[in-house]
């Protein structure tokens, strides 16, 4: 929540914390450990605004947000640009961004929304909670991709209870 409020405060639509830091909050309580950010990791800050998708103004919220939290390593990216990166297809909004992320577990992103807690779980909950690590399936065709981001992970010594599926 401390991570969230500071985000919705930007009053950005369509603006949500996710990736990482719910999927690492999640599997280390699931292994007993503390839930507290893992040292190192950034907050993944995603919005998508096709009005200005410039590198110039995740940087300004990057900055903003830094002034006021600058323990927190703020990661932040309008998706209205990270398709031509990924080679997907324009997202129309965060939700159909998060959808193509790598894998299911990860696709996941959280906001304040008024007095509630709004999640976004394109491919649901399911994995995540379960402990299993799969490509999405716009990651089912980049599999050289998801196996080489799953090589640089420590996932499965961090989490030892974790099942990795290959497509």
């Amino acid at each position: 929540m401390s991570l969230l409020r500071p985000v919705a405060a930007l009053g950005i639509p369509d603006c949500w914390i996710g990736a990482g830091l719910i999927r690492n909050a999640i599997w280390n309580y699931l292994h007993g450990l503390p839930t507290e950010p893992i040292a190192g990791s950034d907050v993944d800050v995603v919005y998508c605004d096709h009005s200005d998708a410039s590198l110039e103004r995740d940087l300004a919220i990057e900055r903003r947000l830094l002034n006021e939290f600058s323990d927190v390593s703020w990661s932040v990216h309008n998706q209205a640009r990270m398709h031509e990166r990924n080679g997907d297809a324009p997202y129309r909004d965060t939700a159909d961004a998060i959808r193509c992320w790598p894998e299911t577990a990860t696709a996941i992103a959280a906001r304040i929304f008024g007095d509630n807690v709004q999640v976004i779980a394109p491919h649901g909950v399911g994995d995540l909670v379960s402990m299993i690590v799969r490509p999405s399936p716009a990651f089912a065709r980049k599999l050289p991709i998801y196996r080489s981001r799953l090589a640089a992970k420590d996932w499965a010594q961090r989490w030892p209870g974790l099942q990795f599926i290959d497509g």
